[in-house]
């Protein structure tokens, strides 16, 4: 949890900040609305505001309200209200206005421990309840529609930068074999097995999905076609190295993967990658299993790139 203190008066903010240096909190301090709404906007942002009500520019208030606009975005920011005004007075205004707490000045060090608490409790379980909905229960991997968001967002993003964004399909080969010989708990193991491989071979960048039952989507944004099937290759050789070990036996897997991309002169519809992906990735079945096959075009696989088996 990242505290952003935001208070203009410098006896305050040297006495608040003193308290959560004792208490090893991470915390930034600064002295106005307007910078403290800057730095609410980066990446990385602080979670927990502690923010006085008479600021010079843009006030408490307003910043509350702003603050409330980054929930669009699935962000929550915890927001507490330091202020000398009447508490009565003033409360529903400060709520109205966004805020979740709201603490009296001068700050008595225990009060502000215990809100602190609590706004850590809340906001872990708001980052818990943001993960469990866009993440894949079994394989903690994103879920479709989480996938598909990003696909679109990274879609635009080429757009936008004029630059490349492939897309992999890969699917298991003969997974049903692996449920009904030896059950759905060890296809859920041989699942979450995958799932860590996939992780472990990507960019911080990069993304991955659960797409459906045995089916993975992976998004490489700017990266173009030739790179994307050398880098699905190397996807392919890691999943199928090692047998995966469950309870049940060892299992020995292969993977076959449809690669696609867009940007350039080819600004496909999401529709138009996916089909295309599933496309390539139908013939690498089609043509053995534990292969990857790349799209190009013209509505057929690509042959201008060969095909990569195992």
């Amino acid at each position: 949890m990242k505290i952003l203190l935001v208070e203009d008066s410098a006896v305050d903010r040297q006495q608040i900040g003193a308290y959560l240096k004792e208490w090893n909190l991470d915390f930034v301090a600064v002295e106005d609305g307007a910078e403290a709404w800057n730095l609410l906007q980066k990446p990385d942002a602080p979670t927990l505001v502690l923010v006085d009500w008479v600021l010079p520019g843009l006030d408490g208030i307003q910043l509350c309200q702003r603050i409330r606009t980054l929930g669009a975005n699935g962000t929550y920011v915890y927001a507490v209200m330091l202020t000398a005004k009447d508490r009565n007075q003033h409360l529903l205004t400060a709520m109205a206005a966004g805020a979740d707490d709201y603490l009296a000045k001068p700050v008595d060090p225990s009060e502000l421990k215990a809100r602190l608490l609590v706004a850590k409790r809340i906001l872990d379980l708001q980052q818990s309840l943001r993960f469990a909905a866009s993440h894949d229960f079994l394989t903690k991997l994103l879920n479709r529609a989480e996938i598909l968001a990003s696909l679109k967002r990274e879609l635009s993003r080429s757009e936008r930068e004029e630059k490349p964004v492939s897309i992999l399909m890969a699917d298991l080969d003969h997974f049903k074999k692996i449920n009904d010989s030896l059950g759905h708990a060890a296809g859920d193991a041989v699942l979450r097995d995958v799932a860590e491989r996939l992780k472990a071979d990507l960019r911080s960048y990069d993304l991955v999905g659960r797409y459906g039952g045995e089916e993975f989507l992976i998004i490489l944004p700017n990266c173009g076609l030739s790179v994307a099937t050398r880098r699905a290759d190397e996807i392919r050789c890691l999943v199928c190295k090692d047998a995966v070990v469950t309870t049940f036996a060892t299992v020995p897997l292969t993977v076959s993967i449809g690669v696609t991309a867009a940007g350039g002169t080819q600004n496909p519809t999401i529709e138009d990658l996916l089909q295309q992906a599933d496309e390539a990735l139908y013939i690498a079945k089609k043509n053995g299993r534990n292969r990857v096959q790349t799209f190009c075009g013209n509505h057929r696989p690509c042959s201008c790139l060969p095909s990569v088996s195992g």
